[in-house]
């Protein structure tokens, strides 16, 4: 990590940079490049061992490259926002953010370790009771619960001081018609 200043840590300060994050991206082995696929997830820890749970349709391109590579990266981040600069200074712009980012073995989970599993997911996303939770057989049958056994992984915290609290601004329109921004082909 190029910024060890940034660094975090400490176990329960990962767990919750983790708790404040909504969204994973999971970077699955491409045979050009590699994929990568935004989803929500889960998390438990058993000791030390950090497990993330995903879910989504049991069919698809990411599913293919599952089952020819199951290792994985992923990266989550939380943003806390943005200092922008008194004179417009582009270059003394700054995000503030928390961050997790490792490596693992990716795996489907199936009968009651897919509850589990789903389970997990929900509760990451809800509060209360989920005991009240009840998942349609027929929807479960379409459903694909993934399970991340994560072997490596660092966290990162940019804070914004204390006095001087993030602010979100908005950027320019740099796009030159209608502020749809650049896309590529």
């Amino acid at each position: 990590m190029r910024r060890n200043d940034r660094e975090v840590t400490d176990w329960e300060e990962i767990t919750d940079i983790i708790r404040r994050c909504e969204v994973c991206h999971i970077a699955f082995h491409g045979v050009e490049y590699p994929y990568v696929v935004p989803l929500n997830f889960g998390f438990e820890v058993r000791g030390k061992q950090l497990f993330l749970y995903f879910h989504g349709a049991a069919e698809g391109h990411k599913h293919e490259l599952l089952r020819e590579n199951p290792k994985v990266a992923f990266a989550m981040e939380h943003m806390m926002g943005i200092s922008g600069s008194a004179n417009g200074m582009a270059c003394r712009c700054t995000a503030f953010y928390e961050s997790v980012m490792g490596e693992g073995i990716l795996e489907y989970m199936e009968g009651e370790e897919k509850i589990a599993a789903l389970h997990c997911l929900m509760q990451h996303y809800t509060t209360g009771p989920l005991a009240r939770l009840h998942f349609e057989p027929e929807v479960l049958e379409k459903t694909a619960a993934l399970r991340l056994t994560v072997h490596s992984f660092t966290a990162k915290r940019h804070a914004a001081p204390v006095d001087a609290p993030p602010k979100s601004i908005k950027a320019p329109d740099v796009s030159g018609g209608g502020g749809e921004g650049r896309r590529d082909a």
